[in-house]
């Protein structure tokens, strides 16, 4: 069976109430393919916003949760507090988490376990630097992000991959097809060898990285690129063009 077309937009740390209400009424009235599964990570002040204006359908994520179900963590979200406010998905592993806040690989690992224990799937984000990817150490750089999820959580039925090239987020720079696809193609190698053949055969392993509605329509017809995470594309009305890359 064919692995669903998926598309999440990262809003980062981006809009406004009325900004977030103009990029739901555009999702709203929009005309999206059926077969893509779309899913939009708001700032979490606006997450509530967001659920309640947005239609069925459509997807919410946060783009952060903590490892721990509660207590003296200021400034942290919980799984459960997600999961009550009908909040579905979590982003995490992000470059900019990894490299400003220092998240480490097995930090990722525990906050990733702790977010699928509680019923919350999860885009996990992984890439290498532009200087690791001069040194040829692309594989060993996303796969060791990877490998330390594997360790904690063997089931990856509700996580969705985000190959997201550090050198390509918020440059313009885009990975070309045959790159995107090549680290695509050894990221699904290493999913049958780590965690068997239905893992490798069903993850949904997506592209991140100056996506626009310029470039979808060709990377979407690589061979295991199975959708994108769109950054600042997915606060223009041209964000439903890359929802409906493969329409």
């Amino acid at each position: 069976m064919a692995r669903q077309f998926f598309v999440g937009g990262n809003f980062k740390m981006n809009g406004t109430i009325d900004s977030i209400k103009e990029i739901v009424n555009n999702l709203n009235k929009a005309t999206c393919d059926s077969n893509t599964e779309v899913v939009i990570a708001p700032p979490a002040l606006y997450l509530l916003l967001t659920r309640e204006h947005l239609r069925k359908g459509i997807e919410v994520a946060a783009q952060n949760v903590f490892d721990k179900p509660n207590g003296a963590f200021t400034g942290e979200i919980s799984v459960a507090q997600l999961k009550d406010s009908n909040i579905t998905w979590t982003v995490l592993g992000h470059s900019e988490r990894r490299v400003i806040l220092q998240e480490s690989n097995s930090f990722v690992a525990n906050k990733t376990k702790a977010a699928l224990d509680g019923g919350i799937g999860v885009i996990l984000c992984c890439g290498e630097t532009l200087e690791q990817r001069e040194a040829d150490k692309t594989m060993d750089v996303v796969l060791a992000q990877l490998k330390a999820v594997a360790d904690v959580q063997k089931d990856w039925s509700k996580i969705v991959v985000a190959y997201e090239p550090v050198w390509a987020i918020g440059t313009g720079k885009v990975a070309t097809n045959e790159q995107a696809q090549e680290v695509h193609k050894g990221i699904r190698e290493w999913l049958g060898k780590e965690l068997g053949q239905e893992a490798k055969d069903k993850t949904r392993i997506i592209y991140g990285g100056s996506v626009s509605e310029k470039n979808c329509k060709d990377l979407a017809k690589q061979e295991d690129i199975d959708g994108f995470l769109v950054g600042g594309a997915s606060l223009k009305p041209a964000f439903v063009d890359i929802i409906n890359a493969k329409a």
